[in-house]
Protein backbone atom coordinates (compact mmCIF):
# COMPACT_ATOMS: atom_id res chain seq x y z
CA UNK A 1 0.00 0.00 0.00
CA UNK A 2 2.67 2.59 1.01
CA UNK A 3 4.96 1.63 -2.20
CA UNK A 4 3.10 4.28 -3.72
CA UNK A 5 3.54 7.27 -1.42
CA UNK A 6 6.29 9.91 -2.59
CA UNK A 7 7.61 12.02 0.13
CA UNK A 8 9.34 15.14 -1.73
CA UNK A 9 12.00 17.04 0.13
CA UNK A 10 14.36 20.01 -0.25
CA UNK A 11 16.03 23.19 1.12
CA UNK A 12 14.21 26.13 0.93
CA UNK A 13 14.18 27.43 -2.48
CA UNK A 14 15.04 24.29 -4.46
CA UNK A 15 11.78 24.97 -6.15
CA UNK A 16 9.70 21.86 -4.60
CA UNK A 17 6.48 23.84 -5.28
CA UNK A 18 7.22 24.97 -8.74
CA UNK A 19 8.25 21.59 -9.55
CA UNK A 20 5.16 19.70 -7.91
CA UNK A 21 2.41 22.63 -9.70
CA UNK A 22 4.60 21.66 -12.81
CA UNK A 23 4.13 17.67 -12.01
CA UNK A 24 0.13 18.16 -10.71
CA UNK A 25 -0.62 19.73 -14.47
CA UNK A 26 0.92 16.61 -16.09
CA UNK A 27 -0.43 14.29 -13.93
CA UNK A 28 -3.38 14.78 -13.22
CA UNK A 29 -4.89 11.93 -14.93
CA UNK A 30 -2.76 9.37 -14.40
CA UNK A 31 -4.38 8.48 -10.89
CA UNK A 32 -1.50 10.54 -8.79
CA UNK A 33 -3.02 12.76 -5.27
CA UNK A 34 -0.86 15.90 -4.21
CA UNK A 35 -1.50 15.90 -0.81
CA UNK A 36 -2.50 19.76 0.75
CA UNK A 37 -0.12 20.90 3.49
CA UNK A 38 -1.52 22.11 6.78
CA UNK A 39 0.90 24.95 7.96
CA UNK A 40 0.24 27.47 10.40
CA UNK A 41 1.78 30.43 7.81
CA UNK A 42 -1.05 32.56 5.63
CA UNK A 43 -1.74 31.36 2.18
CA UNK A 44 0.30 32.40 -0.95
CA UNK A 45 3.92 32.71 -2.14
CA UNK A 46 3.15 29.44 -4.80
CA UNK A 47 2.85 26.87 -2.28
CA UNK A 48 -0.46 24.47 -2.41
CA UNK A 49 -0.96 24.87 1.33
CA UNK A 50 -4.14 25.28 3.44
CA UNK A 51 -3.38 27.68 6.56
CA UNK A 52 -4.10 27.15 10.20
CA UNK A 53 -3.82 28.98 13.35
CA UNK A 54 -1.35 27.41 15.78
CA UNK A 55 -4.87 26.68 17.85
CA UNK A 56 -6.51 24.77 14.62
CA UNK A 57 -3.39 22.71 14.53
CA UNK A 58 -2.94 21.69 18.04
CA UNK A 59 -6.50 20.42 17.62
CA UNK A 60 -6.27 18.68 14.49
CA UNK A 61 -3.24 17.10 15.56
CA UNK A 62 -4.84 15.67 19.05
CA UNK A 63 -7.87 14.25 17.25
CA UNK A 64 -5.44 12.77 15.14
CA UNK A 65 -6.23 14.69 11.93
CA UNK A 66 -2.14 14.41 10.49
CA UNK A 67 -0.68 11.34 9.05
CA UNK A 68 2.52 13.01 9.19
CA UNK A 69 3.35 16.29 11.05
CA UNK A 70 6.12 18.39 12.15
CA UNK A 71 7.42 21.81 13.18
CA UNK A 72 10.16 23.75 11.20
CA UNK A 73 11.28 27.14 11.47
CA UNK A 74 8.64 28.17 13.61
CA UNK A 75 6.02 27.27 11.67
CA UNK A 76 3.47 23.59 11.94
CA UNK A 77 3.20 21.49 9.38
CA UNK A 78 1.20 18.17 8.52
CA UNK A 79 -0.25 16.33 5.92
CA UNK A 80 -3.73 15.13 6.71
CA UNK A 81 -5.23 11.44 7.43
CA UNK A 82 -7.32 11.30 3.78
CA UNK A 83 -3.47 10.09 2.23
CA UNK A 84 -3.89 6.73 4.06
CA UNK A 85 -7.73 6.66 1.74
CA UNK A 86 -6.17 7.72 -1.30
CA UNK A 87 -3.13 4.85 -0.70
CA UNK A 88 -5.89 2.35 0.04
CA UNK A 89 -7.90 3.05 -3.19
CA UNK A 90 -4.34 2.25 -5.27
CA UNK A 91 -3.76 6.45 -5.88
CA UNK A 92 -0.47 7.39 -6.26
CA UNK A 93 0.39 10.35 -3.23
CA UNK A 94 2.68 12.31 -3.58
CA UNK A 95 3.69 14.72 0.03
CA UNK A 96 5.86 17.65 0.44
CA UNK A 97 7.76 16.88 3.55
CA UNK A 98 10.46 17.84 5.60
CA UNK A 99 14.13 16.30 5.71
CA UNK A 100 14.21 16.78 9.57
CA UNK A 101 11.25 14.74 9.63
CA UNK A 102 12.15 11.56 7.15
CA UNK A 103 13.25 9.40 9.97
CA UNK A 104 9.35 9.44 11.40
CA UNK A 105 7.85 9.71 8.14
CA UNK A 106 9.77 6.19 7.07
CA UNK A 107 9.13 4.77 10.55
CA UNK A 108 5.14 4.77 9.35
CA UNK A 109 5.57 4.29 6.30
CA UNK A 110 8.85 2.24 5.33
CA UNK A 111 8.25 1.68 1.26
CA UNK A 112 7.46 5.01 0.41
CA UNK A 113 9.73 6.31 -2.19
CA UNK A 114 11.83 9.77 -0.90
CA UNK A 115 12.92 12.39 -3.72
CA UNK A 116 15.30 15.25 -2.57
CA UNK A 117 14.65 18.22 -4.75
CA UNK A 118 17.80 20.45 -4.91
CA UNK A 119 19.77 23.45 -6.22
CA UNK A 120 23.00 25.01 -6.67
CA UNK A 121 23.60 27.66 -3.54
CA UNK A 122 23.89 30.86 -5.51
CA UNK A 123 20.56 29.61 -6.99
CA UNK A 124 19.15 28.96 -3.72
CA UNK A 125 19.95 32.07 -2.24
CA UNK A 126 18.07 33.60 -5.40
CA UNK A 127 14.89 32.09 -4.96
CA UNK A 128 14.89 32.92 -1.30
CA UNK A 129 15.61 36.55 -1.45
CA UNK A 130 12.72 36.99 -4.12
CA UNK A 131 10.12 35.48 -1.98
CA UNK A 132 10.78 38.15 0.08
CA UNK A 133 9.98 36.34 3.40
CA UNK A 134 12.99 36.79 5.22
CA UNK A 135 15.64 39.56 5.70
CA UNK A 136 18.80 39.49 3.92
CA UNK A 137 20.80 38.06 7.00
CA UNK A 138 18.05 35.29 7.53
CA UNK A 139 18.68 34.42 4.01
CA UNK A 140 22.40 34.25 4.49
CA UNK A 141 22.23 32.17 7.95
CA UNK A 142 19.40 29.84 6.21
CA UNK A 143 21.90 28.96 3.79
CA UNK A 144 24.78 28.74 6.23
CA UNK A 145 23.29 26.10 8.10
CA UNK A 146 22.06 23.87 5.25
CA UNK A 147 23.98 20.07 6.29
CA UNK A 148 24.03 17.39 3.21
CA UNK A 149 20.89 15.25 3.42
CA UNK A 150 22.03 12.02 4.41
CA UNK A 151 19.80 9.16 2.49
CA UNK A 152 18.26 6.65 5.18
CA UNK A 153 19.76 2.92 4.79
CA UNK A 154 17.45 1.07 2.75
CA UNK A 155 15.13 3.66 1.38
CA UNK A 156 13.91 4.39 -1.95
CA UNK A 157 15.87 7.45 -3.51
CA UNK A 158 15.77 9.90 -6.26
CA UNK A 159 17.48 13.02 -6.43
CA UNK A 160 16.29 15.94 -8.36
CA UNK A 161 18.74 18.90 -10.03
CA UNK A 162 16.30 22.22 -9.99
CA UNK A 163 18.92 24.61 -10.54
CA UNK A 164 17.96 25.01 -14.21
CA UNK A 165 14.86 24.91 -16.02
CA UNK A 166 11.80 23.86 -14.89
CA UNK A 167 11.38 21.61 -17.66
CA UNK A 168 14.17 19.87 -17.59
CA UNK A 169 13.65 18.66 -13.95
CA UNK A 170 10.19 18.25 -13.99
CA UNK A 171 10.54 15.58 -16.86
CA UNK A 172 12.81 14.08 -14.29
CA UNK A 173 10.55 14.43 -11.26
CA UNK A 174 7.39 13.56 -13.44
CA UNK A 175 9.24 10.55 -14.69
CA UNK A 176 10.10 9.47 -11.26
CA UNK A 177 6.27 9.86 -10.21
CA UNK A 178 5.34 7.75 -13.04
CA UNK A 179 7.80 4.86 -12.10
CA UNK A 180 6.43 4.33 -8.86
CA UNK A 181 2.69 4.47 -10.52
CA UNK A 182 4.07 1.68 -12.55
CA UNK A 183 5.66 -0.39 -9.88
CA UNK A 184 3.75 0.45 -6.81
Amino acid sequence: MTARLIYVMGPSGAGKDTLLGYARKRLAAEGVVFAHRYITRAEGGGENHIALTDTEFEARARMGLFALHWRSHALSYGIGVEIEQWLKLGCTVVVNGSRAYVSEALARYPRMTLVHVNAAQHVLAARLASRARETPEQVAERLARRAPFVVPEGATFVQIDNSGRIEDAGAAFVAAVQRVALTG
